[in-house]
């Protein structure tokens, strides 16, 4: 029997990088370790790559995220012996971010999967033994900028298929198969209909363990074939200042126990980001497992959770359909064609564009906004 821990997103920005940088450690770590030292190996998410030699930002949606050697320290510190690298950021600086990233782990004593600098690198999967048993992780991530090919550095990207048969090798070689994804909703406390679909196939496959993190808010969990799929953990530690959200800022880490007979596993909740910085066990778990009730009561029923998703979709179908304005009438786009008006598929609109046809959370509310506003 062993005790295998897995939190979410990490992301040392605002004061809490302040305090890394300071090697203040303990204040962001603090709670967390009582936790760490009880399991046997412990897995995080590195949210943000090492950049520490020159390297320009890619051109992409949303932020670029980094952070310094410092972060990596920091993690240890709290305990955590892997990183997961697939996720949307991790090739947030390029090639030089990617190689930073993993030199630092590799220095800081941490194990790393699904990123590497080409594909083959990063599709690898991870085995470790663990008191005598040989456990393989699985990561991967949904696509948008951070995907790696066959000549670049990037993150491992989500492919039912290819999963499929890193499950089915995987089984071979190890005791215990966890798959760990990055993707999903962001601010949206369910999975999609697809998410659940896709997590219960790999448990079909022959996944131990399914775990998914990215919304930024936790989501619930369930019991499938005797085996737990969690569906989102929340962020781990992703400071923002002056935003107090309980949403953004509660997540829990989950133990899983592992034995021959069966998989035990234990909820830890969290607040991070709020007033005090850093992350801080909660004590009372009476309203997080009401919250959590209420969530698995979704997930449990393919209705619900249908209709759910459908009233998320739908009250966030506009912000989708301004990639596709402006010009409508054929007047208006014989003069664009003659140049008469300007573009308006600036960079900035043509990246948005191609991130919204290559993410599978993207491509979902994207068909969404075109039924519900035009196809109904």
């Amino acid at each position: 029997m062993f005790k295998l821990l897995i939190a979410g997103d990490f992301c040392p920005q605002n004061r809490v990088q302040d305090l890394i940088e300071k090697e203040d450690y303990h204040a962001v770590f603090g709670e967390v370790i009582e936790y760490t030292s009880k399991v046997d190996y412990s897995i995080v998410n590195l949210e943000a790559p090492v950049v520490e030699s020159p390297a320009k930002p890619i051109e992409k949606c949303g932020p670029n995220l980094k952070c310094t050697s410092k972060a990596v320290k920091a993690l240890k510190y709290a305990g955590f012996d892997m990183v997961t690298l697939a996720n949307n950021h991790f090739f947030d600086y390029g090639e030089a971010g990617v190689k930073d990233t993993l030199v630092a782990c590799e220095k800081g004593g941490i194990a790393t999967v699904g990123g590497g600098m080409n594909l083959y690198e990063a599709s690898q999967t991870a085995y470790i033994n663990i008191k005598g048993s040989q456990v393989a992780i699985i990561n991967c991530c949904e696509h948008e900028f951070s995907i790696a090919t066959d000549n670049s550095g990037g993150s491992n990207p989500l492919n039912p298929i290819q999963q499929y048969y890193a499950i089915r090798e995987a089984k071979e070689k190890a005791d215990y198969v966890v798959v760990i994804v990055h993707g999903g909703h962001e601010m949206y406390q369910l999975p999609s209909p697809r998410m659940k679909e896709t997590y219960r196939f790999f448990v079909d496959a022959g996944a131990d363990a399914v775990i998914n993190h990215h919304q930024h808010c936790y989501s619930g969990y369930e019991v499938y074939n005797s085996k737990p799929i969690f569906y989102g953990l929340g962020n781990f530690c992703f400071d923002r200042i002056n935003k107090c959200v309980p949403l953004w800022n509660e997540g829990f880490m989950v133990t899983l126990t592992m034995n021959e007979f069966a998989i035990d596993f234990e909820l830890i909740p969290y607040i991070q980001g709020n007033d005090e910085t850093g992350v801080r066990i909660i004590e009372d778990k009476d309203v997080f497992s009401k919250n959590i009730s209420c969530l698995n009561e979704i997930i449990s029923d393919n209705t619900k959770l249908k209709i759910e998703f459908k009233s998320f979709m739908d009250r966030t179908s506009k912000g989708y359909l301004l990639a596709l304005e402006p010009y409508q009438n054929r007047y208006m786009k014989a003069l664009y064609c003659k140049g008469l008006l300007p573009s308006f598929l600036t960079k900035d609109r043509l990246l948005m564009l191609a991130n919204y046809l290559k993410c599978e959370a993207h491509i979902e509310r994207l068909i969404n906004s075109l039924k519900h506003n035009y196809l109904c």
